[in-house]
């Protein structure tokens, strides 16, 4: 028996290794030697936790050893054992719990008892004969040819058993038939000579065999050979069978039949040559594929479950646990939410008193009713023929039954909020199980889902696999479609359907066929999909179908606080609406925070679109220059188009185009950017109009690298809520004439170089947003008193502004940036301003206003010419952030704010008293504060460069503590620096 001893080949540790984890997946049984010292040891309690969890998943083997101890003291966790659990308690190990309910279930399991009755040999003997009685199996049969057996199939061997893998090769004296039969699989590698030899294709054939009538698991290797000559029986086994047949064998046509149909079963594709990887990396692979294969029960069901074991373990953990009764696997369509259902079904549902798979839920209901439905679900729990004919499970007879039954029941593809009531899931005994699959977790959550499990697409390693099996029927791709495989690997994103429908389709067909469908998948969707990933879009409502569109035809990669802020500019509801396409898996949220959706699904979102009309001019969205192109050729009054998005070149029409937007009357969105900047030579537009024209029905307007003088006058924006024209070239935004700005609510003007002024803006009063950052020509701006609902104000790097209006009745102010301005007269602020930036100003001293700041924040001194931070800034209680680097006249902080976290006083070289009297460090006096935000533990300070500062200016009220930082450019010393207050 191939034995793997933990003793031998480990380091000794409370976790359980990597290694170790793998041997007991990989082995049949596990014998438990339960010595009186046992439990002192963590990783023995680690390996037999492990091994415990095997045996609740995977029906796996458990031989537990009294070794001198009494199997009730196991149980009961009494004698040696509860000193051993005492002490690893008092230790605080939070696994402790879990090693003793895992400990007192080995006591209760039969084992052999070893007592001083007679000697260990014969005990010893009893063990192993029971082992064998077991087993009786070997893990893998190896079938090889001579011209392997030295290299390839050698190191293989040797891979195979250094994993714990027992294996039978057909060197060993012994009759093939009885290894292969007591075999869980076989490998068979497939050289130039394998058919050569009389009694390996004896050994295929005997194989072979045993797949049909045992369902016996086969993995074919094409050791440098093509498989197409195995199916066909060309190349060097034409002349090896022919051989055969001219001794006069009577097996030989069995033997080719055999061959051929090995030739058509997936496996590894070894082909050698220049450019194809080393032996050792398939051999890699090879083990570790085998390992999985050998880790499941049912096999040969499941070969499709490539990438998913991860998941399915996941999956059978959730169940394992008491509160979990009802369990959701929420995904996208064809993510392979069914197949892990499936999978953990047939692994567990013998368990239970009974069962029941209801599969595509959705389609039955709707072609069947859910009446029908239901009553064939409770049919087969009941073992009984129920006729329900009431919304509601009004028999007590009924109720009292399933209440009596402990069921396992999958519903499978459900989008009815209320369907889990009407399925009476509510009756099922106690200690049932429910697996509910939805593609939308609202459908969960009011379901009453305990755990709700998001399925994961597939990496690329097992993408690759799972193409592969269906593309080749193999585990790896041919050396001349590696590059082509990517490209739909690409297209799938991990979505095992996509890859099962593509590879399949593809199978047996030429690199240039294979060309053909890349190139047509970029225009057409494979329809098989399409229709899967359509049913979900048909269910949205009119709301939500407007917004999946827009992101896939415009949005996508997108910020998501920018998508809502665009289209609730033009639909209500916008943040509902967006919540339930993450719900229904349509869109999602990567790491970035931006909203994404599959490819696929922006692929069928703007197939919806183009399938409308051939003519763009019919369509409800563009995003192609070649269609607005068309569009505005046309140039006739259209209702059909809303929303427009795309980069123009300096070719465009749209520049000589006369009406520019206007007959387009129902557009609401429009987002431009120019591909160059050309447009800020006059001499581009010489000869083109002066100025575009938009719709009154336009809500958003987008334009980077605007490239006229102004906006149209005949324009009239009464319905723009958004205005963006960074990087235009604008010298003024519209003449003063009075205009209708009441939905305004933000003004983007970010790098208008040659914008002078901004016009009257006091019919802007819903107005929130002003930003005219780096508008360096900018010399005036109007009254804004009348901005009541002003709340961001950015006229940073506004170098030629010198005087900024009253600001005391824009009531709602919160931030406001005057960086980089040259602002000289002083300034007037409003109460509520939470963020306050005057770095780079020449203001020699912070306005007096600030003082009624109370809500300030953050305020951001950096570069300036304060002498002395205000004297009252230690009312500041609403403080946070304070920067005051390279304020090189400041000499003092005395005082600062209660709750600061976080202060730079870097470079400012003439700082020489610093006070920490009033500032509060840890603990704080309240977790939260009022606005919700987490509080800090710490408050982080940053002095260096400081030169003035010395030992005195610290305020030692916190006794000496040690500080891990040095003060670089500082006059401290290290007995010094142990003096700075505890949580710095």
């Amino acid at each position: 028996m191939n034995v793997f001893f933990d003793e031998e080949k480990l380091e000794r540790g409370e976790q359980l290794s990597l290694a170790l984890s793998r041997a007991i997946s990989a082995s049949d049984l596990s014998i438990i030697i339960l010595s009186a010292d046992y439990t002192s040891s963590k990783s023995c309690l680690a390996e037999l936790s492990d091994i415990m969890h095997r045996r609740r998943t995977r029906q796996y083997i458990v031989l537990p050893i009294f070794y001198h101890v009494d199997p009730s003291d196991v149980q009961n966790l009494s004698g040696s054992f509860k000193t051993s659990f005492d002490v690893h308690e008092s230790n605080g190990l939070r696994q402790v719990q879990q090693w003793k309910e895992d400990f007192a279930q080995v006591g209760s399991l039969a084992g052999i008892r070893i007592e001083d009755d007679k000697p260990e040999t014969d005990h010893i003997k009893h063990i192993v004969e029971y082992t064998m009685q077991k087993l009786m199996k070997h893990q893998v049969f190896l079938s090889l040819g001579e011209d392997t057996r030295l290299n390839f199939s050698s190191h293989l061997l040797k891979a195979l058993e250094c994993t714990g893998i027992n294996v039978f090769s057909n060197k060993a004296e012994i009759q093939f038939s009885q290894a292969i039969a007591a075999s869980n699989l076989s490998i068979i590698v497939l050289s130039k000579d394998y058919a050569s030899s009389e009694s390996c294709l004896a050994q295929l054939s005997d194989i072979m065999g045993r797949k049909r009538t045992q369902k016996h698991t086969i993995i074919p290797m094409f050791y440098h050979v093509d498989p197409s000559d195995v199916r066909n029986l060309g190349g060097s086994f034409k002349a090896s069978f022919d051989d055969h047949e001219s001794n006069g064998l009577c097996q030989v046509q069995k033997w080719k039949e055999d061959f051929v149909e090995v030739g058509k079963l997936k496996g590894w594709h070894i082909e050698g040559g220049k450019f194809d990887r080393p032996d050792t990396e398939y051999i890699k692979d090879v083990v570790q594929y085998i390992l999985k294969i050998l880790d499941r029960k049912s096999r040969s069901i499941y070969d499709d479950l490539v990438g998913m074991d991860d998941q399915k373990e996941m999956i059978l953990r959730l169940i394992e646990q008491k509160d979990s009764r009802v369990l959701g696997l929420w995904g996208m369509g064809g993510i392979g939410k069914t197949t892990l259902a499936d999978v953990v079904y047939n692994e567990i549902s013998s368990e239970f008193q009974s069962r029941c798979f209801l599969q595509n839920v959705r389609e039955e209901i709707e072609i069947k009713g859910m009446k029908y439905v239901r009553n064939e679900l409770l049919s087969k729990l009941l073992d009984d023929k129920i006729d329900i004919d009431t919304p509601s499970i009004g028999s007590p007879l009924t109720q009292k039954r399933l209440k009596n039954k402990r069921v396992f029941v999958v519903l499978d593809d459900v989008n009815d909020l209320d369907l889990m009531d009407l399925m009476g899931v509510k009756y099922f005994g106690e200690g049932s199980k429910i697996i509910v699959t939805s593609r939308d977790r609202q459908v969960l959550k009011n379901g009453g889902a305990d755990k709700i499990h998001e399925v994961n697409k597939l990496n690329e390693n097992d993408s690759l696999q799972l193409f592969c099996t269906f593309a080749f029927k193999l585990l790896n791709p041919a050396l001349d479609f590696q590059d082509l495989s990517n490209k739909f690997l690409e297209y799938a994103q991990g979505n095992p359907l996509a890859l099962k429908v593509l590879g399949s389709k593809l199978y047996t067909k030429s690199r240039k066929e294979w060309e053909g469908e890349v190139d047509k998948l970029k225009e057409y969707p494979q329809q098989k999909i399409s229709q899967i990933l359509k049913s979900s879009f048909d269910e949205l409502d009119e709301l939500e179908k407007n917004i999946f569109l827009d992101i896939a035809c415009f949005f996508k990669r997108e910020l998501k606080e920018d998508v809502e802020e665009i289209l609730s500019c033009l639909y209500k509801g916008v943040a509902c609406g967006i919540s339930n396409l993450l719900d229904k898996c349509l869109v999602h949220i990567d790491s970035y925070r931006r909203i994404s959706m599959h490819d696929m699904l922006e692929k069928m979102g703007k197939d919806i679109i183009l399938q409308r009309s051939k003519n763009p001019e019919k369509r409800s969205r563009l995003w192609s220059l070649k269609d607005v192109n068309k569009v505005l050729r046309y140039d006739k009054e259209n209702k059909s188009i809303e929303g427009i998005r795309f980069e123009m070149t300096r070719f465009d029409p749209l520049l000589s185009c006369h009406h520019g937007f206007e007959n387009i009357l129902n557009l609401r969105f429009i987002d431009l950017s120019t591909v160059c900047l050309v447009f800020r030579n006059d001499k581009v537009l010489a000869h083109k109009v002066d100025s575009v024209s938009f719709p009154e029905e336009l809500r958003y307007l987008c334009w980077s690298g605007y490239p006229f003088k102004s906006l149209s006058s005949n324009s009239n924006p009464k319905n723009l809520a958004v205005l963006k024209l960074r990087f235009g070239c604008m010298e003024q935004l519209w003449n003063e004439d009075h205009r209708d700005l009441v939905n305004l609510r933000i003004i983007d003007l970010y790098c208008c170089m040659k914008l002078r002024k901004i016009p009257n803006l006091s019919g802007a009063i819903n107005l929130k947003s002003l930003c005219c950052r780096m508008c360096e020509s900018l010399v005036e701006l109007p009254c804004l008193s009348h901005l009541t609902s002003l709340e961001i104000l950015d006229l940073s790097e506004c170098k030629n502004l010198r005087k900024i209006p009253s600001l005391l009745e824009v009531i709602n102010l919160k931030s406001l940036n005057l960086s980089w301005c040259w602002v000289v007269e002083p300034l007037e602020l409003p109460n509520n301003i939470t963020e306050l930036n005057l770095s780079h100003t020449v203001i020699k001293e912070v306005p007096d206003s600030i003082q009624h700041l109370v809500g300030l924040r953050e305020l951001n001194l950096s570069h300036s010419w304060e002498k002395n931070v205000p004297n009252n800034i230690s009312k500041f209680e609403s403080l946070r952030v304070l920067v005051l680097d390279h304020c090189k006249s400041l000499k003092t902080l005395l005082e600062l704010p209660r709750y600061l976290w976080f202060l730079d006083a870097s470079n400012c070289t003439s700082l020489e008293k610093v006070s920490f009297t009033n500032v509060s460090f840890n603990p704080f006096p309240s977790l939260h504060d009022g606005d919700g935000a987490p509080r800090r533990e710490n408050v982080f300070m940053l002095f260096s460069n400081c030169r003035s500062l010395n030992q005195d200016s610290i305020k030692k009220h916190c006794g000496k503590h040690h500080a891990s930082n040095s003060f670089p450019g500082t006059k401290m010393g290290k007995e010094e620096e142990r003096d700075i207050p505890r949580g710095i």
